[in-house]
């Protein structure tokens, strides 16, 4: 494919720039004068989040963070579990109560470091009295399969839960420093991983408008703990969050800002869209290759060459039985259908390394992606129809993996025009 080298130079360019390490040297709290500092933390770049902190300390330290399984690294003192991502599991309702056991016996001369990321939601099933891991699994199915956006998805997973919406921080009497790494659009800390330890001002009377604005058939159960004054969060007035502070340590946007200046080194004039763009994948992407089409015949609103770049979180509503991709190999496919026969390179992955719950990033995609879709055998608009791109772009080779990559900032989109 017409520019994959430098496509890759560009999502490689974000990857760096939400280096954890960058960002916790710049926000690294001072040690407690006397007391402990405990380590806790969530999320699918946790772990690495855990080494840098390491690398950075140096007095004593001690912890635990939960990653999804395959993504853990090595550490010294900062104990390393995984659980399942995008659905919970057993192992992650053994990690959530382990942290909260852990910083509940803290006292006011403690410091509690959370390094928190994103996939913390899922990493951290803890159902409130009357529910089961069993429910947190079966809200996480529904929640992912609504076409809800992210931040709404969490207003109604912290108010269900006893360790979301504030709550672990609330837990405690030592300091919370929190470092988090965004995967939100819009940034709001108290989204990212539904805000384990940052009070949100979020009701559980939004998460039943949420419930009942997407139409979610939840169980009783859960419907019942939502119209109790049990399923109240911590507000962020709190007084026992009043020594709290957060800082969010990377970000889309910074990723963008880096990408930029890769694609001037190169020659091709960049343009950043959004970091912030939330939707149907398919319905952003046909956005998106309607102004690469205006730029490729027209040369407007921007002169090829160029790169259009974007971010965010997108979403995908389950349509067909059976398929197999994400949100990114999903903005793909859809781009190009709605951009074949043009002289456009895209690529569309997720900065976490994992688009959905395959192997794969996410995938490329041009002008010629629908005509070697049909030699191998695949109609793309059915692949569409299906919620299958990641066949159709399996088929021809064109799927993008990278592994874990070690941070989280959500969405990555470029587009090389001409």
């Amino acid at each position: 494919m017409k520019h994959r080298d430098l496509l890759e130079k560009l999502f490689r360019a974000a990857v760096t720039a939400a280096d954890p390490l960058t960002g916790i040297a710049k926000y690294l709290p001072a040690p407690p004068a006397k007391g402990r500092t405990v380590v806790i933390g969530a999320g699918k770049g946790a772990a690495q989040m855990a080494a840098a902190l390491e690398s950075l300390w140096a007095g004593p330290l001690e912890g635990l963070v939960v990653t999804r399984y395959g993504y853990g690294c090595p550490t010294r003192s900062i104990e390393i579990v995984e659980a399942a991502h995008p659905v919970p599991d057993a192992a992650g309702l053994v990690a959530a109560k382990r942290l909260l056991d852990r910083v509940s016996v803290l006292g006011p001369d403690d410091l509690v470091i959370a390094l928190i990321c994103g996939g913390g939601s899922a990493l951290l099933p803890a159902p409130p009295g009357g529910l089961k891991l069993e429910d947190e699994i079966a809200l996480n199915e529904i929640l992912l399969a609504s076409g809800a956006p992210i931040a709404a998805m969490n207003v109604v997973r912290k108010h269900l839960s006893t360790i979301k919406g504030g709550r672990l921080a609330a837990a405690t009497k030592a300091r919370v420093v929190s470092l988090i790494v965004s995967d939100i659009p819009g940034d709001n800390p108290a989204f990212v991983a539904s805000g384990p330890t940052v009070a949100c001002s979020s009701t559980r009377h939004d998460a039943l408008a949420i419930i009942d604005n997407y139409r979610l058939e939840l169980p009783a159960a859960m419907m019942a703990h939502l119209n109790s004054p049990a399923a109240d969060a911590p507000r962020p007035n709190d007084p026992a969050l009043a020594r709290n502070e957060h800082h969010v340590i990377a970000s889309a946007g910074v990723s963008l800002a880096a990408c930029a200046e890769v694609a001037r080194s190169h020659g091709v004039a960049p343009y950043i869209l959004s970091d912030a763009i939330e939707g149907e994948s398919r319905d952003v992407a046909w956005v998106h290759a309607a102004m690469a089409r205006e730029v490729f015949l027209k040369d407007q609103p921007f002169r090829k060459p160029a790169v259009l770049l974007s971010g965010g979180e997108t979403t995908v509503t389950l349509r067909g039985r059976g398929g197999k991709g994400g949100r990114s190999s999903e903005f793909a496919l859809a781009f190009a259908l709605a951009a074949d026969g043009c002289e456009v390179s895209a690529l569309a992955a997720d900065t976490d390394g994992i688009d959905g719950a395959g192997t794969h990033a996410g995938a490329f995609a041009d002008g010629t992606t629908v005509q070697r879709l049909r030699a191998a055998g695949h109609d793309g608009r059915q692949l569409l129809a299906r919620n299958d791109s990641y066949s159709g772009f399996e088929a021809i080779g064109d799927l993008f993996v990278t592994g874990p990559t070690g941070t989280n900032v959500n969405d990555f989109r470029a587009i090389v025009i001409g």
